[in-house]
């Protein structure tokens, strides 16, 4: 049903009884609204002068059964403010503010019009709790969220989140200068913690903090995209940047190098760590900050996307005393989670299982976790020569990004240890060119090399707002370009749980190379990437292109994400 109105007794005789105004008053406003053609009377007696806009608002509230709400910009929750058209909501003085269970309260000017109630209705999915404010309010409060709040008071920050809802693990440090004691100022901590409850709330990988010559400016990345937050005063950015720096322990004074730190946070009784990377630009220091959730990571090969005959072949693979997997693709595709996951499937207590990594991204209870140090020479090469003297039986190298550490890893697989690592590659076979490109002799290479995986990340369709839809024709088109012809695709169209994006969290598409004896003799006689790529083919093995065009007949993501990271 949609939400009514009644309306127990005129305005005008309720301002009287109420004593607002006088019966002099009363008909004077009523006489003019006879000739002004359909002005409010309510609008008349503030223009005269008899009433105050306040008064008016809370007579209209008793006349209609109404709570009236002082609406300014921080009262507005974002994900349900991305639900409406900002012009409609200019045009009906209609104001989001907030969402429990199926109830969307929203802020209106005008509580007669129950045709924008009823639109309002249509675009929540649910029950419409209105309450009144006044249309400047209204106004002020929509721009300033369109415009991701252009500038604002540090000291609202206290009334969203107080300064135990995020606490920070920090050590103390002495002889602190100028800087770092206004950076522990209270609304800067605030502001701080603010950014930080946001993003973890958020489900935010990253807080990007930058500024250029006219702004400072805030965004998250969620699901791989960034979003704009805050735009809070320019003049705050030393101060932030600061009070960041202490928190990782980073040098306060230093401004002209990166800087690179870590910091343990508690939000919601659950440890979370933070990245810290600092790096100077032509305007300030820009900073970013990693989220590492520990409890948000998923670490189940079907939950982050694998699919189940891929489990089976991985398993058998991951269930070998030796040989090297590798997990490829760009930074930021998964391939951390995709090793931890693979560690948890195969951690026992007769295996001693060590890793080097830099950084040590998540602690993974029963694993013998080591982070390189190039400053003081722990390379993973290094650390590497040295695991292999601490009787392992399974080791992760996060990265093979040189000759040396690619040599040890294949020699390491080839002296009873099962290796797991990761490359920067395009595809699953690439694999191999990459490796032979850091001059690996092709016929250890071939010896030692098991499988590889190739990922990539694509975001979920929202499963509150998906449903079935056609393909665009430029999707479709594209489509048969690359030789697929589908029907039934899925498409969101947007509701406050997504902010309106269609998307809700993300999930790999992956490709699965199996390197058996054809493919080994094709490596040592030193086959270029095409020929690698067509036995692949040969071999039933799925493209990533593929396994994302599945992924989307199952309405898990869109054709249009699948395009967008494959092709």
């Amino acid at each position: 049903m949609s939400p009514t109105v009644t309306a127990p007794a005129p305005l005008g005789r309720l301002l009287v009884d109420s004593r607002k105004i006088t019966e002099q008053q009363l008909e004077a406003a009523l006489a003019e609204q006879a000739q002004s053609g359909g002005e409010r009377l309510g609008e008349i007696l503030v223009r005269m002068g008899a009433l105050s806009e306040d008064d008016l608002l809370e007579c209209l509230g008793a006349q209609y059964s109404l709570p009236v709400v002082k609406l300014n910009r921080y009262l507005v929750d974002l994900h349900i403010f991305d639900a409406f058209p900002q012009r409609f909501l200019e045009k009906n003085h209609v104001c989001p503010m907030f969402r429990v269970e199926d109830t969307t309260t929203v802020a209106i000017a005008d509580p007669t019009n129950i045709f924008v109630l009823d639109e309002i209705r249509r675009l929540v999915g649910g029950r419409v709790q209105a309450a009144l404010a006044l249309p400047k309010n209204i106004l002020e409060a929509i721009r300033h969220r369109a415009n991701v709040i252009d500038a604002f008071g540090i000291d609202d920050i206290v009334e969203e989140v107080a300064e135990t809802d995020v606490q920070i693990v920090e050590e103390k440090t002495d002889d602190l200068d100028n800087m770092e004691e206004v950076s522990g100022l209270s609304p800067v901590v605030r502001l701080v913690n603010f950014l930080i409850y946001r993003a973890v709330s958020d489900g935010a990988s990253d807080i990007h903090i930058e500024i250029d010559e006219d702004e400072l400016l805030v965004r998250n990345r969620v699901d791989g995209v960034l979003h704009d937050v805050l735009k809070p005063p320019r003049s705050l950015h030393a101060a932030v940047v600061s009070r960041i720096k202490v928190m990782a322990n980073l040098d306060i004074s230093e401004r002209r190098l990166p800087q690179d730190g870590r910091v343990r946070v508690v939000f919601e009784r659950r440890p979370i760590d933070l990245r810290v990377s600092t790096l100077p630009t032509h305007h300030g220091e820009k900073v970013v900050i990693r989220i590492l959730d520990k409890d948000a990571m998923l670490l189940d090969l079907e939950t982050i996307g694998v699919g189940r005959d891929q489990i089976g072949v991985l398993d058998q693979q991951i269930r070998r005393p030796n040989g090297l997997l590798l997990v490829t693709g760009p930074t930021g595709s998964g391939k951390s989670t995709t090793l931890y996951s693979i560690l948890s499937r195969i951690k026992n207590p007769g295996l001693n299982i060590c890793t080097v990594e830099n950084p040590v991204e998540f602690n993974v209870k029963g694993v013998n976790q080591v982070q390189t140090n190039e400053k003081i020479g722990m390379t993973f090469a290094t650390v590497l020569r040295s695991l292999l003297r601490q009787d392992p039986d399974v080791i992760m190298v996060g990265e093979i990004r040189d000759k040396e550490t690619a040599t040890m890893a294949v020699q390491a697989s080839l002296t009873g240890h099962l290796v797991l690592s990761t490359l920067h590659t395009n595809d699953a076979p690439s694999a191999v060119t990459r490796l032979n490109n850091m001059d690996v002799e092709s016929y250890l290479l071939a010896a030692s090399l098991e499988v590889v995986l190739a990922q990539r990340l694509v975001r979920k369709l929202c499963p509150e707002c998906r449903e079935p839809a056609n393909p665009t024709g430029s999707t479709r088109e594209r489509l048969k370009e690359l030789g697929f012809i589908v029907e039934k695709l899925y498409a969101s169209r947007g509701c406050p749980r997504c902010r309106s994006s269609g998307y809700s969290g993300r999930i790999g598409i992956f490709e699965l190379f199996c390197i058996d004896d054809e493919i080994r003799d094709l490596i040592v006689g030193g086959a270029d990437l095409q020929a690698l790529r067509r036995a692949a083919r040969q071999h039933g093995v799925r493209s990533l292109f593929e396994d994302g065009v599945a992924k989307a007949s199952e309405g898990i993501t869109s054709a249009d994400e699948v395009l967008r990271v494959t092709v």
